[in-house]
C-alpha cells in the first residue's frame, strides 16, 4: 500500500509539472509570426489523438491555412480540458469518457474524429469475470474513457462503483500499479495496455467497448468555450482536409502518426485496429441526420447515470455540428 501511495503522489507530481509546462511555454492563439497565428493544440500519445495533427504537419496543411501549431502531449483528454479552461491551449482531443466535461459547459466539442473501442477492464490472473471485481481495487484515470468503461461493464453485470475500491490514478501510475500487483484490475486503454501485456501477458481481459454493441464511442476534438470563431473555422477546416486524407491512405496515415509518437509503426497499426475511422462527408451527413447527437445523448445519459452529470443536455449546447457542416461546405 505504501508503494501505491508513492506512485500515486508521483503521477500527482508529474500532473501538476505538465500543467506548469504548459502554462509557462504557452502565449496568446491570436499571436501572429510571418503572418501566421499560432495555435496550441493539445493530444494524446495514441492514433486518434496523433494521426491527424502528424498528417496536417507532412501535408502542409497548417501553413495552407495560415497556422502555427505549438502541439503539447497530454496523458488524458480531462487534463486538456483544464488547460483550456485555464487559457492555456486553444484546442485539444479527448476520448469518449471525457465527453461529460464539454457536455457540462467547461469546453465545445468542434469535430468529431473517430469511433473508438479501445477500452478495456483487465485483471490479474484468476479474476474471471467483472462480479469477481467485487471488493477489488480497481485502478482508473477518473473522468475518462478508462473510467467510463468499468462504469459500464459494472452495470452490466448487476454491480455498483461502490462495490469495488476505486482508485483514481494517472495512466501511467495505472500501468506500474498493475504490473506490480499492487491493483486487482484496471479500466484502461490501448497501446497503454500492450504495455502492461508486455510485463504481463497473462491478464485478462474481462470487459471492453466492444462489447456494447448499441452504443457509440466518439473521439472529438474541442476547443474552449470562448474560442475565436474565425480561429475554429480554419482548424476545422484543416482537420477535415487531413480526415480525408486519412480516410483514403490508412497506411500511410499509421506512418504519419509513428513519426510524431516516435513509435514502431507495428505498434500504431495495432492500435488503429481499435479506431473507425468515417470520412468528413460521412460525418457531415450523420451531423445533419441527427446521428452524432444520438451519439452525444447516449454518453449525456450515461453520465448521468454515473452521477458525472446532473442533466442530459442537448448535445446542440456542446457539439458545433451547425459550424462543422459549414466549413465542409467551404
Amino acid at each position: 500500500m505504501r508503494i501505491l501511495r508513492r506512485a500515486l503522489f508521483t503521477a500527482s507530481t508529474v500532473t501538476v509539472l505538465s500543467l506548469c509546462a504548459t502554462a509557462c511555454s504557452s502565449g496568446s492563439a491570436q499571436d501572429a509570426s510571418g503572418g501566421t497565428t499560432k495555435v496550441r493544440f493539445g493530444y494524446i500519445s495514441d492514433y486518434n489523438g496523433a494521426s491527424l495533427l502528424a498528417i496536417a504537419d507532412k501535408q502542409g496543411l497548417w501553413k495552407k491555412y495560415g497556422l502555427a501549431p505549438e502541439l503539447k502531449v497530454f496523458t488524458n483528454g480531462p487534463l486538456q480540458i483544464t488547460a483550456l479552461g485555464a487559457g492555456d491551449l486553444d484546442f485539444g482531443y479527448i476520448g469518449p469518457g471525457a465527453v461529460w466535461l464539454p457536455a457540462s459547459g467547461k469546453a465545445r466539442i468542434v469535430a468529431v474524429d473517430t469511433l473508438a473501442y479501445a477500452d478495456r477492464v483487465i485483471a490479474q490472473p484468476g479474476i474471471g469475470s467483472v462480479q469477481d471485481l467485487k471488493g477489488k481495487k480497481v485502478g482508473v484515470p477518473a473522468g475518462t474513457s478508462g473510467e467510463m468503461v468499468l462504469n459500464l461493464a459494472l452495470q452490466q453485470a448487476g454491480l455498483s462503483p461502490q462495490d469495488v475500491q476505486k482508485v483514481p490514478m494517472d495512466p501511467s501510475t495505472v500501468v506500474s500499479a498493475f504490473v506490480s500487483g499492487q491493483i486487482d484490475a484496471a479500466g484502461i486503454w490501448y497501446p497503454l495496455i500492450d504495455t502492461i501485456k508486455a510485463k504481463k501477458p497473462d491478464l485478462v481481459e474481462i470487459a471492453s467497448t466492444k462489447n456494447f454493441t448499441d452504443r457509440a464511442f466518439p473521439t472529438a476534438f474541442v476547443s474552449g468555450t470562448k474560442t475565436d470563431a474565425a480561429l475554429s473555422g480554419k482548424v476545422v477546416k484543416l482537420l477535415q482536409e487531413a480526415n480525408d486524407w486519412r480516410a483514403a491512405h490508412p497506411d500511410e496515415a499509421v506512418e504519419e502518426a509513428a513519426t510524431l509518437l516516435k513509435l514502431e509503426p507495428a505498434k500504431v497499426k495495432a492500435d488503429a485496429a481499435n479506431v473507425q475511422t468515417m470520412t468528413t462527408a460521412d460525418l457531415v451527413a450523420k451531423t445533419k441526420d441527427g446521428t452524432v447527437d444520438g451519439w452525444f445523448k447516449g454518453l449525456g445519459d450515461f453520465f448521468v447515470s454515473t452521477g458525472q452529470l446532473k442533466t442530459s443536455p442537448n448535445p446542440a449546447d456542446f457539439y458545433a455540428g451547425d459550424a462543422y457542416v459549414k466549413a465542409a461546405a467551404k
